[in-house]
C-alpha cells in the first residue's frame, strides 16, 4: 500500500528582512489612491500629475508616492478626508439614529439630541452599543433668522442645564414601551417616540426636551404603545440564516441604560449640523460642559 505524506505546513513566519512601515505603504497607498481617483473623477481617466489647474493641484497633493515617509502620508490623508470633506462626501455622516424628516419642516432648524450605551454596560454577545437619538423642531425660527445663533446659544445653555450633571449626561433606561408625543405646532410632528421602561422615564424626556425650546409640555398628547412581545434580556442566541450566513437575530427592545452624549443643530440650508453641546469632547460645541 503507498503512503502518501502530507505536504508540509506553510511557513507563515515574517521573513527576517521584513519592514513593517514598507508593507504597510504597499498596502495602503493603492487603497488610498483609489479614493483620490475616485474623489477627482472630474480629472478625467487619463489625468497625469500637474498642477495646472487648481483641482490637479488639488490632486496631486492628495496622492500618495512610494517615497512618501509616514508624515507625508498622513498628511495626504488628512487632506482628502477631512479638509477636502471626502470623509463626508456621498458618505453616511454618523452622528446617531438616522430619522426620517417629516413636513412641513422647510426652514425650521431641528435639535436632535442623542444617547448612547456606556462601554463597560454593554452585555455580553451584544453586537453594539445601543443608542437613541430623539429631536425636536425650532418652530419660532427659520435658518434665515437674524437671532437664530442668539437663540442657538441659549438652547445650548437650558441644554447644558437639563441634560448635563457633573460634565456627565444623564441616564435613560430604554425598554419595550413605546411613549409616543404628538404637538406638531410646538416641533414634535408626526408624534415622536421614546423606547423607554417606564412612562415617567419616558416623560421625564420629554419634559426635559420642552424646557430647553420653551414650549408647554402636556401629557394629555401623550399616547402609550405596550407590545405583548418581552424585551431581550441576556445575550441573543437565537439564529437566523441571511443570504448564506448565520446571523443572530436582533434584540428586540432591550432594557438598557443609556446616556446623554450630545445635542446638535440641523439647519435647512447649512450642510453640516453645528453641534450645541458635547460630553463626549469629539466635536466644537457652542456652550462647554
Amino acid at each position: 500500500m503507498t503512503t502518501i505524506a502530507p505536504a508540509p505546513p506553510p511557513d507563515d513566519k515574517l521573513p527576517d528582512n521584513f519592514n513593517p512601515f514598507e508593507h504597510l505603504q504597499k498596502i495602503y497607498i493603492p487603497q488610498h489612491n483609489v479614493l483620490v481617483k475616485n474623489y477627482f473623477s472630474d480629472l478625467g481617466n487619463d489625468w497625469k500629475p500637474n498642477i495646472a489647474s487648481p483641482r490637479s493641484a488639488l490632486r496631486v497633493a492628495c496622492t500618495m508616492v512610494d517615497s512618501d515617509n509616514q508624515l507625508m502620508m498622513s498628511l495626504r490623508h488628512h487632506l482628502l478626508f477631512d479638509l477636502l470633506g471626502y470623509g463626508r462626501k456621498n458618505l453616511l455622516v454618523y452622528y446617531g439614529s438616522q430619522e426620517a424628516i417629516e413636513p412641513p419642516v422647510i426652514g425650521h432648524p431641528k435639535i436632535v439630541f442623542y444617547f448612547s450605551q456606556d462601554s463597560e454596560a454593554v452585555a455580553v454577545g451584544q453586537a453594539r452599543k445601543a443608542d437613541a437619538e430623539y429631536s425636536v423642531r425650532l418652530m419660532e425660527l427659520e435658518n434665515t433668522s437674524i437671532n437664530l445663533k442668539t437663540k442657538l446659544i441659549e438652547i445650548a445653555k437650558e441644554i447644558k442645564t437639563q441634560f448635563v450633571e457633573s460634565k456627565r449626561g444623564i441616564i435613560l433606561t430604554k425598554g419595550k414601551l413605546g411613549v409616543i408625543y404628538k404637538d406638531p405646532k410646538n416641533g414634535f410632528a408626526n408624534g415622536r417616540r421614546i423606547l423607554a421602561n417606564t412612562e415617567g422615564d419616558a416623560v421625564d424626556i420629554y419634559k426635559r426636551i420642552c424646557n430647553v425650546v420653551d414650549v408647554p409640555f402636556d401629557e394629555e398628547k401623550i399616547t402609550l404603545s405596550t407590545p405583548k412581545k418581552n424585551s431581550t434580556v441576556g445575550e441573543v442566541t437565537k439564529t437566523q440564516v441571511v443570504l448564506g450566513k448565520t446571523k443572530k437575530v436582533k434584540a428586540y427592545r432591550r432594557v438598557s441604560n443609556v446616556r446623554f452624549r450630545y445635542a446638535y443643530c440641523l439647519i435647512p440650508g447649512e450642510p453640516q449640523p453645528l453641534f450645541l453641546v458635547d460630553t463626549t469632547f469629539r466635536y466644537r460645541a457652542l456652550v462647554d460642559i
